[in-house]
């Protein structure tokens, strides 16, 4: 009986002290791991996140750009980093394909980053060449079936998101859609514009010029719900290929004990900045739609996320590097 009160004391006192951190939290500069480039998707997202967190917690947030290997080396750099949530790291979609990727990481991703929230989702639009005789999704796919091998979709690499996205449709419409890879978005509707290849999966930003100069076709969005962008475009899930749903997406990560208070606070602050009218408006202007969760959910959702992309990469023989 003293035993199991002891131990019930001791977990009382863990959290009252983590709570006290929390309200103390944060004393000095936090940086924000970016592993991208400035000026793509994650960048952008990151220093929006980075400037209403140091406005709301009265600390400086340094957005740190650590490109390369795909996004590896940010990873990396925060799953080794002190448990304190004074590093974060900006995920990116990409991040949840590389365990099958890679043959060695020197991280497990759920073992050692602990979830905070999911922050926006960016839907791809399956747009097509205008000269292509499928003028919505069942035709494309009647027209796949007909010529198996024949259509070609384009992405930034294999593996990408893009790539993946192409992958998961191959698999539910029963298709075979070849894959061509380019060196990135801009490039890929150039060339479906130019009938070189027959489709793919950009976001609505990259495809919005060519779709409205009439030198692309869009079909579908590739969310579970429409984007108020284009709400009349229907998503692939209405076009007849039940439960697709996938989509780019954003979200932050601390590195695994960083304590429980200090996530919560985290997840509380960046859901209120994010949230706001004015941000959710910038963000839908880049194409992303705002969507927070609770760490438990945002967890559940990057694990399912590595396992379907696990089942992607096989199915599409891509090669553990």
């Amino acid at each position: 009986m003293i035993v199991g009160m002891t131990a019930a004391f001791a977990a009382c006192a863990i959290v009252v002290a983590s709570s006290a951190v929390a309200q103390t939290y944060p004393t000095k500069p936090m940086r924000l791991v970016v592993g991208f480039p400035p000026g793509g998707g994650p960048d952008v997202t990151g220093r929006v996140i980075a400037q209403k967190l140091t406005e709301s917690l009265g600390q400086p947030m340094i957005v740190e750009n650590r490109p390369g290997a795909a996004g590896y080396i940010a990873i990396e750099r925060v799953a080794s980093s002190s448990a304190d949530g004074y590093t974060l790291l900006m995920m990116s979609s990409n991040d949840t394909a590389l365990p099958s990727l890679r043959k060695s990481l020197q991280y497990d991703l759920e073992r050692d980053l602990a979830p905070v929230t999911l922050v926006t989702i960016g839907p791809m639009v399956l747009v097509v060449r205008t000269s292509i005789s499928a003028k919505n999704v069942k035709e494309l796919i009647e027209l796949a079936r007909a010529q198996p091998g024949q259509l070609k979709f384009g992405s930034g690499g294999a593996g990408g998101t893009v790539h993946l996205t192409a992958e998961l449709f191959n698999s539910m419409a029963k298709v075979d859609i070849v894959h061509v890879p380019y060196k990135g978005s801009a490039d890929i509707v150039v060339a479906i514009a130019a009938g070189q290849i027959d489709m793919s999966f950009p976001s609505i930003t990259i495809a919005q010029p060519l779709l409205d100069a009439g030198k692309l076709r869009a079909l579908a969005v590739t969310s579970a719900k429409r984007m108020s962008s284009v709400p009349t475009l229907p998503t692939l899930d209405e076009s007849g290929l039940r439960g697709y749903d996938r989509s780019a997406w954003y979200g932050v990560a601390a590195p695994a004990g960083v304590p429980k208070a200090i996530i919560v606070r985290l997840n509380t602050e960046i859901a209120k900045a994010v949230n706001a009218p004015d941000v959710k408006q910038s963000f839908l202007k880049q194409g992303l739609m705002v969507q927070t969760d609770t760490p438990e959910q945002y967890g559940a959702f990057i694990h399912s996320e590595v396992a379907q992309n696990a089942k992607l990469v096989k199915s599409a023989g891509v090669k553990p590097e």
